[in-house]
């Protein structure tokens, strides 16, 4: 009722996982509104196999944030952000809406945050496994790595412009050739593999 009343139109409701990709198949929504703990089947595999039979999809992961420790999974299986289940209807339909557009729906404070918080759980790569890790990274120039580094602390594209003076419209270049070079879709997947690469630390540093 929610997003229909602000002119989104729901094309179907399910009341667990296994029922929301069903429906997804039959009606390939742009957006899922995913709860990340229900029944049968909870969120997180519920987005991955959207995603995996839908990649055009946007998924948005429903959460209470402090209890739910695997959101920084969530987003490596492919969401595109990420909700506090208290969120007002206003900001529930502009969430749609943004990332009906290919953004991502994590705003800096939220991103360090994410980091801090659930990155410190996930399996670091080793020394061994860093040059194969950093390999994904070969097609960058030193800037871009730079400007993916500072993507992955969470900085927003004038915090970005700010540290590395430079204007908004030459950062803006630098992330969308960052997310060409390496097939990214948006900013939470540049978040997730700048963790991986070890370019950000789990502290976020």
């Amino acid at each position: 009722m929610i997003l229909a009343a602000r002119g989104i139109d729901v094309v179907a409701e399910a009341a667990d996982g296994a029922e929301a990709v069903a429906a997804a198949v039959v009606h390939r929504p742009d957006v899922a509104l995913l709860d990340i703990r229900m029944p049968t089947m909870d969120g997180l595999e519920a987005a991955r196999r959207i995603l995996g039979l839908l990649p055009r999809c946007r998924v948005i992961m429903l959460t209470t944030f402090d209890l739910d420790h695997y959101v920084y999974a969530a987003l490596a299986a492919g969401a595109s952000g990420f909700l506090l289940k208290d969120v007002t209807s206003a900001h529930l339909a502009a969430a749609v809406r943004l990332v009906d557009t290919g953004d991502a729906l994590l705003a800096p404070s939220i991103t360090r945050r994410l980091v801090e918080r659930f990155a410190a759980g996930s399996p670091q790569p080793s020394a061994a496994d860093a040059p194969a890790l950093h390999l994904h990274l070969a097609p960058l120039t030193p800037r871009e790595v730079e400007v993916l580094t500072l993507l992955g602390r969470g900085l927003s594209n004038t915090e970005l412009a700010g540290q590395l003076t430079l204007s908004e419209s030459t950062v803006k270049t630098h992330v969308a050739r960052i997310f060409a070079k390496l097939h990214l879709r948006d900013r939470a997947q540049a978040v997730v593999l700048a963790k991986e690469t070890g370019l950000v630390a789990p502290g976020g540093g």
